[in-house]
C-alpha cells in the first residue's frame, strides 16, 4: 500500500516537472497592430491571439468601438497609441484573468447614465494589471466591478467634469477586494478615488486634486490602508465612511476650502488609526462623527479654519502625539459631553507654564473656545472673529468654563512642537 501511494506521488511530481519545463518553453507569441504590420487594427488582432499572446499596438489613433478583452494577454502600447471611444462608446472592457495593459492613450469615452461607462471598465476579472496608461475626457476613467488581485498604477486620469450628475470618477471601485491604487494622478471628475463594498487593498501614492466633489469617497469598505497619497483642493475634501478598521498615515490633505469641505470626514468609523497627516489650509482639517476606537496621532495641523470638530457622538478615541499650528480654532464640538482623550499634543495657543522644565505644561489646556462654541451654533457669528470682545471672553472662559465641555481637555500638554 505505501508502495503504490509511493509511485503515486512520483506520478504527480513527474507530470507537474513536464507541465513546468513544457510552459516554460512554449514562446508566447508577438501580435503587431499598426499601419504598417500584419493586423491592422485591434479587434482583428485580438481574434487571432491565444491565451498567453503579447500584443503590441503601435502609434496611431484607434477608433473600433467597445474592444472586449477576455483572453489573458499582455497588451502593450509603443509610441501611446490612442484608442478612441469618439464620445460614442465604452472604450475598453476587461473579463477575464491574467491581463496586462499598459502605455495606452484612453480618449473620449461615451456618457451612459445606466451602464456607468468608462475608458477602462474591469468586471468579474482577476490578476489585473493596468499601469502607464493616459485617461482623458472618459466619462470614468477606470471602472473595477466585482474584481479581485489586481494593480492600477502609474496612470494619468483626467476627465471633464462640470458637475456632479455626468460626472464619473477617476478610478472607481466596487465589491472587490486585494486591489493596489499605486502612483496615479487623478483629476477633474467627480470623486479622485470612489470605494464602495472594498476590503484588504492598498492606495499608496496617489495626487488626488481638483475633483469635483472628493479626493477620495470611501463607504463600506473595511481592512483597508493609504498611505503617502495626497488629496489638494478637491471640492469638498475625502470623506471616509461607514468602514472599520481603515489606516490612514503620511497622506497630505491641502487647500480644501468651502462651506461643506473637510480635509477628511470621517463618519460612522470603528478602529483603524490616522497617523503621520498632514492637514493644511482645509475649513476643518478633520470632521469626526459617529466614530469609535481609533488612534489619531503624530499628525500636523496648520492653518485651518477648525483643526478638528469631533461630534459628541464619537467616543474612546484617542488624540495624541499632535501638533496644532495657526489654526482659527484647535477644536470645536456641538455638545457638552465628550468621551474622547486628548493628551500629551503641542497646542501653540498653549498660554500656561512648566516650572519643573520636564517639558509638559503644569496646567490642562482646554482646546474647545467659547467663541468656536457659538459660531457651532450661529454660524454667522464668524463675522466677529478676531474682535477684542470675543478675545475677552474666551480668556474669561478658560478661567471659569461654563459654556465649554470641561472633559475635552488636554491634560498633559506640551510646551514645545513634536518633530513628527
Amino acid at each position: 500500500m505505501v508502495f503504490h501511494s509511493f509511485k503515486a506521488i512520483v506520478k504527480t511530481l513527474l507530470t507537474i516537472l513536464f507541465f513546468i519545463f513544457y510552459t516554460c518553453h512554449v514562446k508566447a507569441a508577438e501580435l503587431h497592430v499598426g499601419k504598417a504590420f500584419e493586423f491592422k487594427n485591434i479587434k482583428s488582432a485580438l481574434a487571432a491571439a491565444k491565451n498567453g499572446d503579447h500584443l503590441i499596438i503601435h502609434a496611431g489613433t484607434y477608433a473600433e468601438g467597445e474592444i472586449v478583452i477576455n483572453k489573458s494577454l499582455h497588451i502593450t502600447g509603443k509610441g501611446m497609441p490612442a484608442i478612441d471611444g469618439k464620445n460614442k462608446w465604452q472604450v475598453m472592457v476587461i473579463e477575464g484573468s491574467n491581463i496586462i495593459v499598459e502605455g495606452l492613450n484612453i480618449i473620449n469615452s461615451g456618457y451612459s447614465s445606466m451602464y456607468d461607462w468608462a475608458g477602462i471598465k474591469v468586471i468579474n476579472s482577476s490578476n489585473i494589471i493596468l499601469r502607464n496608461n493616459t485617461l482623458t475626457n472618459n466619462a470614468a476613467g477606470i471602472y473595477l466591478q466585482n474584481v479581485i488581485n489586481t494593480q492600477v498604477s502609474n496612470n494619468s486620469i483626467t476627465g471633464n467634469a462640470t458637475g456632479e450628475v455626468e460626472a464619473g470618477n477617476a478610478i472607481h471601485c466596487w465589491k472587490s477586494s486585494g486591489l493596489r491604487i499605486l502612483n496615479n494622478v487623478l483629476t477633474k471628475h467627480r470623486d479622485g478615488l470612489y470605494f464602495e463594498f472594498v476590503s484588504a487593498s492598498l492606495i499608496q501614492g496617489n495626487v488626488s486634486s481638483d475633483n469635483f466633489r472628493y479626493g477620495i469617497h470611501f463607504m463600506f469598505s473595511n481592512d483597508d490602508t493609504y498611505i503617502h497619497n495626497t488629496f489638494r483642493q478637491n471640492g469638498s475634501g475625502v470623506a471616509v465612511m461607514f468602514s472599520k478598521n481603515v489606516i490612514m498615515r503620511y497622506n497630505r490633505f491641502l487647500q480644501n476650502w468651502g462651506s461643506a469641505a473637510y480635509g477628511i470626514l470621517l463618519k460612522e468609523i470603528q478602529g483603524g488609526a490616522v497617523e503621520h497627516n498632514q492637514f493644511t489650509s482645509n475649513t476643518v482639517g478633520i470632521y469626526m462623527e459617529g466614530c469609535s476606537k481609533m488612534m489619531v496621532a503624530a499628525n500636523t495641523f496648520s492653518a485651518n479654519g477648525w483643526a478638528m470638530r469631533v461630534q459628541a457622538s464619537c467616543e474612546n478615541n484617542t488624540i495624541t502625539g499632535n501638533n496644532y499650528f495657526g489654526n482659527t480654532f484647535d477644536v470645536g464640538t456641538n455638545g457638552t459631553m465628550q468621551l474622547n482623550t486628548f493628551t500629551r499634543n503641542y497646542w501653540d495657543k498653549y498660554e500656561g507654564y512648566d516650572l519643573n522644565k520636564d517639558g509638559v505644561g503644569d496646567i490642562h489646556y482646554l482646546p474647545v473656545s467659547l467663541y468656536s462654541m457659538i459660531v457651532e451654533k450661529m454660524p454667522a457669528a464668524s463675522l466677529l472673529l478676531h474682535s477684542f470682545m470675543v478675545s475677552i471672553m474666551d480668556k474669561a472662559e478658560r478661567l471659569l468654563p461654563g459654556i465649554t465641555p470641561v472633559n475635552l481637555v488636554d491634560d498633559v500638554p506640551l510646551m514645545k512642537p513634536l518633530v513628527l
